[in-house]
């Protein structure tokens, strides 16, 4: 069983089995990820109610409402872990003069990243090192966690706005259990301190982290394998 992003066409399905079979499979289910994310997170998601699922990874969210198996509403936004590293090294040689690599930028992230502006601190800061962008000479500096939340407001708001809009054209008596039964936040991305406070704020509607976030999509990959029959409206 391969996960595929929502939305693939016929042609993209088509070519994923393809290469499968070319390397020795024989039969080959194909799931989409946000429906995959969602089994992993333990969402029911063959029942007739709706449910909603923002599955950020390292370069996408994929933002889904889902019912009776199926994607109802779905979009892809290109911003995910990779892009909010990319902004807080922007942001260290803008304010600091400071160049620093990806893996220092995602430490940075991993450690005193917050999405919540109400909770991030100012005098909880981090050292980071790096290169002197006029000197070219070794440098430390000192951010703090305020600073790293300013600077990941603005592409969290690219995914907030996509999730406003699959809100935007979720039937109305989907968008009320979605009221009712709040919003899973899956992928590596949903381990950002304060995510689940940012989206929460914004939408007026609850959010939560699904448990395991980083695995929600291999283990539904997992269940529906050893699920067929349970789940054979989201396979392809």
């Amino acid at each position: 069983m391969i996960s595929i992003p929502g939305g693939s066409t016929q042609v993209e399905k088509r070519a994923v089995v393809s290469a499968c079979k070319a390397a020795g499979a024989t039969d080959v289910y194909l799931m989409e990820e946000p429906l995959a994310a969602a089994i992993g997170a333990k969402i029911p998601i063959s029942q007739p109610s709706g449910h909603m699922i923002i599955n950020i990874g390292g370069g996408t969210a994929e933002i889904a409402v889902i019912s009776l198996g199926q994607l109802v509403v779905y979009k892809s936004v290109r911003t995910g872990g990779t892009k909010l590293d990319e902004v807080i090294a922007q942001y260290i040689r803008k304010e600091y003069n400071l160049v620093i690599g990806d893996r220092s930028a995602e430490d940075v992230k991993m450690r005193i990243g917050n999405a919540d502006k109400e909770s991030a601190q100012q005098d909880v800061t981090l050292e980071v090192k790096g290169r002197d962008f006029q000197t070219g000479l070794p440098r430390i500096i000192h951010i703090s966690e305020l600073e790293v939340c300013e600077a990941l407001q603005k592409p969290l708001k690219s995914i907030l706005d996509g999730v406003k809009e699959v809100l935007s054209l979720t039937p109305p008596e989907l968008s009320s259990d979605i009221v009712d039964r709040g919003i899973v936040i899956s992928g590596g991305t949903g381990l950002l301190r304060g995510i689940d406070r940012f989206f929460t704020y914004h939408l007026g509607v609850p959010c939560f982290i699904a448990e395991d976030p980083l695995l929600c999509v291999i283990k539904g990959v997992g269940m529906a394998i050893e699920n067929l029959e349970s789940y054979k409206e989201a396979i392809r």
